[in-house]
């Protein structure tokens, strides 16, 4: 069996909205589970996300979920999920993650040679987009 590392992220009620966004942007399948389907008999939290999966045809795994009933959400800015390589299909993610969002390093050619932006999305996620010259 072979192992992945990939991003989980908590939200404070909407993740069922987020990840569909990102299924948007990045296309793939995405699953979702609520509170309700395994059994929490209160009516706040049934409808609520409890694990979602987005796993996209490029290879990329994203998982949420919404706060557990009983734990504190405490969002931060230590955490910022990059997105790197030669394809240009990047141009368009970082195009749609930023929109409605902050960027904080506009998507531009840097001193090393690629071209690179940082941006928090309209949920709070912050994301580094690189984008390097293809080889040939």
């Amino acid at each position: 069996m072979s192992s992945r590392l990939n991003p989980y992220l908590t939200f404070a009620g909407n993740a069922r909205e987020a990840m569909e966004f990102y299924h948007d942007v990045f296309g793939g399948n995405l699953a979702v589970n609520t509170f309700g389907e395994f059994g929490s008999p209160d009516p706040a939290t049934a409808d609520k996300v409890m694990h979602a999966m987005l796993e996209t045809d490029d290879g990329y795994t994203l998982m949420a979920s919404d706060t557990a009933p009983g734990m504190d959400f405490n969002p931060g800015n230590t955490v910022t999920i990059s997105l790197s390589g030669d394809d240009q299909g990047l141009r368009r993610h970082w195009e749609r993650l930023s929109e409605g969002g902050t960027v904080t390093v506009p998507l531009e050619k840097q001193m090393w040679g690629d071209e690179f932006g940082q941006c928090t999305d309209r949920f709070g996620v912050a994301w580094m987009v690189n984008i390097g010259q293809p080889a040939g």
